[in-house]
């Protein structure tokens, strides 16, 4: 894939509410200033039916789906609150957006979303 083109995530994240949240360190078209680091961050608890059934899908194999379905849901929190961290600094977008995550405990799993929050100069 070219360095200049959006990714398909990208361009899904932008569609929503025009605040760009970008994987690469490069927008196209676009001249931007750093304000610093940003944050997005959420824990979620597993829950008994959950564990029930991820229980079951261990003895027999399989994606556990509710599991999936969680971190899915965990994913989308903690970029919402990325893009919500980084609009309360004044950003116009955020660059080089990753995630990181792991369990606490055996029940709870955490998914924080980060970057570099930028403004556009004009």
């Amino acid at each position: 894939m070219m360095a200049n083109r959006l990714t398909q995530l990208e361009e899904s994240i932008m569609a929503e509410d025009n605040f760009i949240v970008s994987t690469t360190e490069h927008i196209p078209g676009k001249e931007y200033e750093v304000i610093g680091e940003v944050f997005g961050l959420t824990t979620q608890s597993k829950n008994v039916v959950r564990n029930i059934g991820a229980g079951l899908k261990n003895i027999v194999g399989g994606e556990i789906k509710d599991y999936t379905k969680m971190l899915d849901e965990a994913r989308n929190t903690s970029v919402d609150r990325l893009k919500q961290n980084a609009q309360k600094m004044g950003a116009d977008a955020v660059v080089m957006m990753r995630f990181d995550s792991g369990s606490i405990g055996g029940d709870m799993q955490s998914v924080a979303a980060y970057g570099t929050a930028v403004k556009f100069v004009k």
